[in-house]
């Protein structure tokens, strides 16, 4: 199992152009947003990327670059690669390696610190997935501070980062369990804490962190047991420490069945698993969002709950897509801002082929807007038809909220889990 492909060759479509890609839709996307529209090089394959927003109008992708980076034939596959607007995503910079290195470079994070709202932290893995790296800018993307905050003897998996103030926090999977490198000094030097020992899982997958206004540190992650694997049923867990991370406490919040197959679209057989993502509002809230199945191998909807009360309760569990039943979701992705304030988006293929969806709520998910399809129509692309697009292209994507409370999305679409594939991007509320 893995969060992020291997580095083999593999179809690349298109013409090899050097500039920047951003290919407008020929339709628009949902009402309030704008159509959708490619980031990142044109060249190569554009996977599983992440998003965040400063206070001043700043909006950051960070992507890993498959395929040759354009205009530097030594640069390692993938690389890491910034895509950088300086005017809530109107226009966009050339995009850019953030910090070029020695060996291949997977599993982007980029968060804008909630506190100051202009510190920006990325995290990813390179030297074999052994180095668990950190990245920090404090003038707006230009440049970047670079340290490896953990490094191991054996591979880690999917970091998940989250930071408030000087406290900084990356998750991972080490040896089949949850493991969390913490930082009180913004990240100058880390410490490193199991968070769930336990011998029998199989693996363990963060998917969203937050760190709220106590302070107080939580982590969304699924469990695959040992006894059945990435063929098996998933358990979703919010885990939470008062403390900084040396001790955690963790508290179920679900069971899904097996994911459904999918060697069709040539992946692995956990890509369509059950994941939990998670956020927190300025009041303190919490919200997790997680898809999941209530039988082994069937279709998965999308869950969402809250919590008022520091994780010690969450509200039950409630149905956020408005799909026919036997549709598969997946991929969900969350933010969330002022008090109450919090966003939504996930995939499902309700019209035969793939789309990105998203809803919103005021007050704290007690209501919500109705859904608003973000994919759309472009053509020139084989894995885009009118319906949707073939493949989700990555492990997740990612939303953020900007300073004019506009949602930030960017999401991967292709042809399968393999290649041709690109990320797309659009705003709006």
């Amino acid at each position: 199992m893995s969060a992020g492909r291997s580095a083999n060759p593999f179809i690349i479509f298109g013409l090899w152009l050097l500039s920047l890609a951003i290919v407008p839709a020929a339709l628009a996307a949902g009402s309030g947003f704008s159509p959708q529209q490619r980031v990142g090089y044109s060249a190569g394959d554009q996977w599983e990327p992440s998003i965040a927003a400063d206070g001043a109008g700043s909006v950051y992708v960070l992507y890993p670059q498959y395929g040759q980076v354009p205009g530097c034939a030594d640069c390692r596959i993938p690389s890491m690669v910034l895509v950088l607007s300086n005017d809530n995503g109107a226009t966009w910079q050339p995009p850019r390696e953030i910090s070029p290195a020695p060996s291949g470079q997977f599993d982007p994070q980029i968060v804008v610190d909630p506190a100051d709202r202009h510190t920006v932290y990325a995290s990813w893995l390179q030297n074999d997935k052994r180095d668990l790296v950190l990245a920090k800018s404090l003038d707006a993307g230009l440049t970047w501070s670079v340290m490896v905050a953990h490094s191991t003897q054996f591979d880690i998996d999917k970091p998940v980062l989250a930071a408030r103030g000087p406290n900084v926090y990356i998750g991972f999977n080490h040896r089949q369990t949850l493991w969390v490198a913490a930082s009180h000094d913004a990240g100058m030097t880390f410490s490193v804490a199991e968070v769930s020992p336990n011998t029998r899982l199989a693996w363990s997958q963060a998917g969203g962190a937050t760190v709220d206004i106590s302070g107080n540190v939580f982590f969304s992650w699924a469990a695959y047991s040992k006894s059945a694997g990435a063929k098996g049923p998933v358990t979703l867990y919010v885990s939470k420490s008062t403390d900084g991370g040396p001790k955690w406490t963790t508290r179920l919040l679900d069971v899904s069945g097996a994911p459904p197959e999918c060697a069709s679209a040539e992946c692995d057989s956990d890509f369509l698993s059950a994941q939990i993502t998670m956020t927190s509002d300025a009041a303190g809230t919490l919200y997790a969002l997680w898809n999941a199945g209530v039988k082994d191998k069937g279709a998965q909807r999308i869950y969402f709950s809250s919590s008022t009360t520091s994780g010690a309760n969450w509200a039950r569990k409630i149905d956020v897509s408005a799909a026919p039943k036997g549709v598969e979701h997946s991929f969900p992705a969350i933010a969330a801002g002022a008090a109450g304030d919090v966003r939504i988006a996930w995939m499902d293929a309700r019209h035969s082929l793939w789309n990105t969806f998203y809803r919103s709520s005021t007050n704290g998910g007690a209501s919500w807007s109705p859904e608003t399809q973000l994919s759309s129509y472009v053509p020139g692309y084989n894995y885009i038809q009118p319906r949707g697009f073939s493949f989700p292209f990555g492990d997740y994507f990612g939303i953020a909220i900007d300073n004019r409370g506009d949602a930030q999305v960017v999401w991967g679409e292709g042809m399968n889990y393999q290649a041709p594939g690109s990320i797309w991007y659009t705003t709006g509320r």
